[in-house]
């Protein structure tokens, strides 16, 4: 069927012309939403270059990657809408995408709760989003403490302009009355444990807070090559979760 529906060339353009790119599907996924069984969506592009970033060609070579035409994923979430619980739409940066409120709406249509992940770098998307009641939880990365310095750092880019809008996203995720979560991939060579701390002291009271490992076995698809070789011990992990639960005590790991 996919075959069938690529040879068309169909691509996924929404009822304003918008044409909404979708490169990658996971109809059944257990472990993006904590307690969800759901399908996974991939959007193209993204403003941030972190080299540990393991969707390589999603952020700099999005057009290599064939479009996926709605119309199958549209079949696929058909069959499986009694058990699918929600949408996790993730990238790239799903927010750079104008389109992004039409589509999460159609989707809310079809009877599907929507998990967004997102960089946090565009706060008036994010606040049209959950003002419409389009979006039922949201992950927001935290990539290192917010200073220009070490989110330039970590991010591959120059934050000076793009940092006020994280801030204004985890403000606005904090009393937002959503559900949520913000998350930090520990990487070897790039967190401190003193990283984490102050990232605690910018997100203290919130919901929920977890910690990611940074994953080596999908090393070599990460932007800077060398960290292919880099890993982080289980008792380094713990001592990072440690430091954190000490600001925020019901941090988790991931």
């Amino acid at each position: 069927m996919l075959k069938e529906l690529k040879a068309l060339n169909i691509f996924t353009t929404l009822e304003s012309g918008y044409k909404m790119d979708i490169k990658g599907f996971v109809d059944i996924s257990f472990v993006d939403w904590d307690g969800q069984i759901a399908s996974v969506m991939f959007l193209p592009n993204c403003n941030f270059r972190c080299p540990f970033c393991h969707n390589l060609n999603l952020v700099l070579n999005p057009e290599t990657i064939e479009t996926i035409p709605l119309e199958y994923i549209t079949a696929q979430l058909e069959t499986q809408k009694d058990w699918i619980e929600g949408i996790c739409i993730t990238g790239g940066e799903p927010t750079l995408h104008n389109g992004l409120p039409e589509f999460i709406a159609e989707l809310k249509k079809m009877g599907f709760k929507v998990k967004l992940d997102t960089n946090g770098t565009n706060p008036t998307m994010l606040k049209k989003l959950i003002d419409q009641n389009l979006v039922d939880y949201v992950a927001m990365d935290i990539k290192a403490p917010l200073n220009e310095k070490n989110y330039s750092r970590v991010t591959g880019v120059n934050t000076e302009t793009l940092l006020p809008k994280v801030k204004e996203s985890v403000n606005l995720l904090l009393n937002s009355g959503i559900d949520y979560e913000f998350r930090t991939t520990i990487v070897p060579t790039v967190h401190k444990e003193e990283d984490i701390t102050q990232i605690c002291s910018s997100i203290d009271g919130c919901k929920k807070y977890v910690l990611q490992k940074f994953d080596v076995s999908i090393g070599k698809n990460v932007i800077d090559q060398s960290l292919e070789s880099k890993s982080i011990s289980e008792e380094e992990m713990d001592k990072f979760l440690a430091a954190a639960q000490k600001l925020i005590p019901h941090t988790k790991r991931r």
